[in-house]
């Protein structure tokens, strides 16, 4: 008679690793949580747009810094590769069988790369409109105009800035802040479908490692 236990009989599980600490979790969900909030209050709220987007902009500095100050796997030096290397990946995924990496993939890496610049230049620029617009925020002094320039204006240049706004400049902000935007939604989109296809190829989830931190390690 064969008495033993089927705890004795089951194989150990596999120990996971820790890869993603605690401030890559709490920037990854605190910057999707603030970019819904920034999207869809850009119409209608525009106080709470402004401060959610100088949240983001501080998020952005935060995790720049941290990619030359933070753990192993959220240092730049871990996930930023050659252009070959990322189109080789990318291939590898087109064909299905891409090597599986701890951290962020060569794609993944380029993708948090045009995710940060492309944050950056959205907000950057939503800051200058506030400034064109409202007269406030961190760039508010550069849309000052002088008494002095005012009086000597011509009629054309006081169209211009009818009411203390430069409408050309406000254009121009406004353009360079809806195509970041526009870029941004379809880096979201990528991102997206790259999470998808690799948890699919590796067999593994995602997005439960990026909340818990924890992945299997490469066998």
């Amino acid at each position: 008679m064969n008495d033993q236990s089927p705890s004795n009989t089951q194989q150990p599980q596999e120990r996971e690793v820790r890869v993603w600490d605690s401030f890559v979790r709490l920037f990854h969900w605190s910057l999707v949580g603030l970019m819904i909030i920034s999207y869809f209050s850009g119409e209608f709220e525009f106080e709470i747009h402004s401060y959610s987007g100088y949240a983001i902009f501080g998020l952005v500095c935060l995790r720049v810094a941290w990619g030359f100050l933070g753990s192993h796997y959220a240092r730049f030096s871990n996930f930023v590769f050659s252009s070959a290397t990322v189109l080789a990946y990318i291939k590898s995924i087109i064909r299905g069988n891409p090597k599986r990496f701890l951290g962020h993939n060569p794609a993944g890496g380029i993708m948090v790369l045009a995710l940060l610049v492309t944050l950056s230049v959205t907000t950057l620029s939503g800051m200058k409109l506030y400034a064109i617009e409202e007269g406030e925020g961190p760039f508010a002094s550069d849309n000052q105009i002088s008494l002095v320039t005012q009086a000597y204006a011509d009629s054309d240049e006081l169209d211009r800035h009818k009411g203390g706004i430069d409408e050309e400049a406000e254009e121009f902000w406004e353009e360079i802040h809806e195509a970041s935007i526009n870029l941004l939604l379809l880096l979201i989109l990528l991102h997206v479908i790259g999470v998808a296809v690799t948890s699919k190829q590796h067999n593994e989830n995602l997005v439960r490692a990026m909340l818990t931190g924890n992945k299997l390690p490469i066998k």
